[in-house]
């Protein structure tokens, strides 16, 4: 985010801001996808505070346990009052670090903390150390732990026994909500209308990096050519940045698996059959460490007669630029070199309307919450809500819900995530009533038809009454 403005993350600030009430030192975890605004979250808890932040080196060929610590002293040096300093090992680093904030409120923030950890095996136990026998005696120190690469963080720190009861508090940044995203597209002075918005966000999802680098006095379209299809903009060669930092020398691993669900969801064996990976353990700690990574969603079909989770499921892209780069960036990264894709024609991309499909789903799965709010549906009345396969058998047919909530009140919100270029038409209930044909749905049940749609309706749609409630996409811009 810019350096005049911070937009949203008001719980995150919450939940750092009570550390502040604690009589001891408190240890804190922040984790979350690059892009997602975890520095300036932290630079926003630290205003008006005492704070020293050392960033590891980002991963390259030649970076070695010695230019890390190179790294880190000279940083040392540079944020406090010590000398020049020999980096002979953490320990002694951390020491020297320590004995800066022996006293007094201070946030101490160790960013990219698993950059600077990865080439020392010793790394992790030497900070425990520092921690237990030094940082944790000013009780009024703040010690936070901050990295991109989660899966790293979730096995080494917060899950690791050596660490086991020191971590006061964990924060896993998510993409901002719908509101606060269009707070910050109106604060670079983008006023395009809400299906504009919806455009720049079909590509950038929720990451506040990429929305900052919207410029409010181009259309939709022109800020897509600009940053997605033009030399030198900033989202064409951002996906092999973010994959290497995080995913090192097995990127290419993981990039074959989101590829496989470029064009929608897919269940494990799908998978399998369009990757051509052994069905074994070590692809579904692929699929988990791209899912802690936030970069795909695994959605658990629920049993409707009990509310619990059931055995199907499909992972899904969730995060939206990824999914657009591998569909329309990658294939043309050579006439964008050459700068022939400057002049394109957003909408006449193959399969725009499809992919715009997909997209428009993701980001209303990812604010439920807002939709919840909008039907005046409590949370603690849910039992479960998700999207909705049902598999075809020899005495059901299948079917596949877009959103699915299902309340203890025996109601079952039935939600048709519609985008089209134009306004729906009542061609809609006809998809609508098909699917509620098909859905097995146990007695004492109530279907009510729900249509979220981001250009518009026919009158003829709103007039039928068929829907129980229609949601236009620009309610959840401004929830």
């Amino acid at each position: 985010m810019s350096e005049n403005i911070f937009v949203g993350r008001k719980k995150e600030l919450q939940d750092l801001n009570s550390l502040l009430n604690k009589k001891t030192a408190s240890l804190a975890v922040v984790k979350g996808r690059r892009r997602i605004g975890k520095s300036r979250l932290l630079e926003e808890f630290s205003k008006k505070k005492r704070a020293l932040k050392l960033i590891g080196l980002p991963p390259q060929k030649d970076t070695s346990k010695q230019k890390q610590l190179d790294e880190f002293a000279r940083q040392l040096s540079q944020i406090t009052e010590l000398p020049a300093v020999k980096a002979d090992d953490w320990g002694k680093l951390f020491s020297l670090l320590a004995s800066q904030v022996q006293t007094g409120r201070v946030v101490l923030i160790l960013d990219e903390i698993s950059w600077m950890g990865s080439e020392d095996s010793d790394f992790l136990g030497q900070l425990k150390t520092a921690w237990d026998e030094q940082f944790s005696k000013n009780p009024q120190l703040i010690l936070i732990l901050c990295g991109s690469i989660s899966t790293w963080i979730d096995e080494n720190i917060i899950n690791s026994k050596g660490f086991f009861g020191r971590i006061s508090w964990s924060l896993n940044l998510e993409p901002l909500p719908l509101n606060d995203c269009n707070f910050l597209l109106e604060s670079v002075g983008f006023r395009g209308s809400n299906y504009e918005k919806f455009k720049m966000l079909a590509v950038t999802g929720g990451v506040p990096w990429y929305l900052e680098q919207i410029q409010g006095n181009l259309s939709a379209d022109e800020n897509i050519r600009r940053q997605c299809f033009s030399k030198g903009g900033t989202l064409v060669n951002e996906f092999e940045r973010i994959f290497h930092e995080i995913f090192g020398k097995r990127d290419k691993l993981y990039k074959h698996i989101v590829k496989a669900l470029e064009n929608g969801a897919a269940e494990y064996e799908t998978i399998v059959e369009r990757t051509g990976y052994d069905s074994s353990g070590r692809l579904s700690e692929y699929l988990v460490d791209l899912s802690k990574g936030g970069f795909i969603t695994r959605d658990f079909t629920y049993l409707l007669k009990s509310g619990k989770p059931g055995r199907t499921s499909q992972f899904r892209l969730s995060d939206n630029y990824l999914r657009f780069y591998l569909k329309y960036i990658e294939p043309r990264l050579d006439l964008i070199e050459k700068g022939r894709f400057e002049k394109v024609s957003i909408a006449s991309l193959s399969g725009w309307e499809t992919i715009m499909g997909y997209q428009f789903e993701n980001l209303v799965l990812g604010n439920r919450d807002y939709i919840l709010q909008i039907l005046n549906i409590r949370f603690e009345d849910v039992i479960a809500d998700n999207p909705y396969l049902q598999r075809q058998t020899k005495r059901k047919k299948g079917c596949q819900v877009d959103y699915l909530i299902q309340t203890k009140y025996n109601n079952l919100y039935l939600c048709e995530i519609k985008f089209s270029r134009h306004p729906v038409t009542n061609k809609v209930i006809e998809e609508v009533q098909e699917k509620i044909r098909c859905l097995t749905v146990p007695k004492g049940l109530a279907i009510l038809p729900i249509l979220i749609h981001v250009n518009g309706v026919h009158e003829s749609v709103e007039e039928s009454n068929f829907f129980y409630k229609i949601i236009d996409f620009g309610n959840l811009l401004q929830k």
